[in-house]
């Protein structure tokens, strides 16, 4: 199945999506929110789509995050071996860990804010995994029952404030707007091989990330697993699995950033695509 929130922002509905339409599921589904993975909801949904009629919804409408408010966003940083190399970092020995603020989640079609003062503003594709249930202590074997299914996102980077400004990373990885994720929620059935996805990203149209999950330095079982041994994952939670290379920090001969005007565009096998529009903070 693929899951959708759509509407006004802060007044999403549940829905999904059936053969490219879109459809309403808000009568028999609160949301797609930690009590709706805890309680079988999946199962329950599946059901609801296939022994019922369902009101269409216009293909136009906004979409918002495909979850409703995760009680976090645990991100694994420096995942790619490519990407490490362009930022001049050693290659990791155990996953990096950083979070971003959920204040930060907004629709994969929504407009990025370069936060105020910023000047090195960076973008990053990425594979966010949904877990499914509580996790906790979990081993690798045990990993995939964790999951509930897979979306895009960008976790969009301000590089000064990450970097330059003392303190840990999360400085410049929570800004407002610096989560999209969507267009939709894909089950674990709608990917054939999470291992081997294409992702890329173009910024006014010109390609600069065009990397592949089969390079993760540590793939997905691993980073499930791994982090339930530092915290308690909870249903709904969201993880951002890492950017191959191509992000702006790295680029050749000089790193270059995102301005008001700029068109990002992004996308995974089988995860769809999203557009964001960099708009100034006002």
């Amino acid at each position: 199945m693929k899951l959708i929130r759509y509407g006004e922002p802060g007044k999403e509905k549940p829905g999904v999506i059936i053969n490219d339409d879109y459809f309403d599921v808000s009568e028999f589904v609160q949301d797609y929110n930690e009590d709706f993975f805890d309680n079988d909801g999946l199962s329950k949904l599946e059901s609801v789509v296939e022994n019922n009629q369902l009101k269409q919804v216009a293909i136009n409408v906004r979409l918002g995050c495909p979850i409703a408010r995760p009680s976090k966003i645990v991100c694994v940083g420096l995942n790619y071996v490519d990407h490490a190399q362009e930022t001049n970092s050693p290659i990791p020995k155990e996953p990096i860990l950083f979070f971003k603020s959920t204040t930060a989640i907004v629709g994969p079609n929504d407009n990025l804010i370069i936060p105020k003062g910023s000047e090195k503003t960076d973008w990053e594709v990425e594979l966010a995994i949904v877990i499914s249930k509580k996790a906790s202590y979990i081993s690798l074997e045990e990993a995939e029952d964790y999951i509930a299914g897979y979306c895009l996102a960008n976790d969009y980077s301000e590089r000064a404030f990450q970097m330059e400004r003392n303190g840990q990373w999360t400085k410049g990885k929570g800004c407002d707007s610096f989560a999209p994720i969507g267009p939709y929620l894909a089950t674990k059935d709608e990917i054939a091989e999470i291992g081997n996805l294409r992702l890329w990203l173009k910024v006014n149209g010109k390609l600069v990330q065009d990397g592949n999950t089969a390079n993760l330095i540590f793939n997905v079982p691993t980073i499930v697993a791994y982090i339930s041994q530092f915290m308690t994952l909870l249903p709904g939670d969201i993880i951002f699995t890492g950017t191959p290379a191509g992000v702006g920090i790295g680029q050749k001969p000089h790193p270059w950033y995102l301005k008001p005007g700029d068109e990002i565009e992004l996308g995974i096998d089988g995860l769809g695509s999203s557009k964001q529009i960099a708009v100034a903070y006002k």
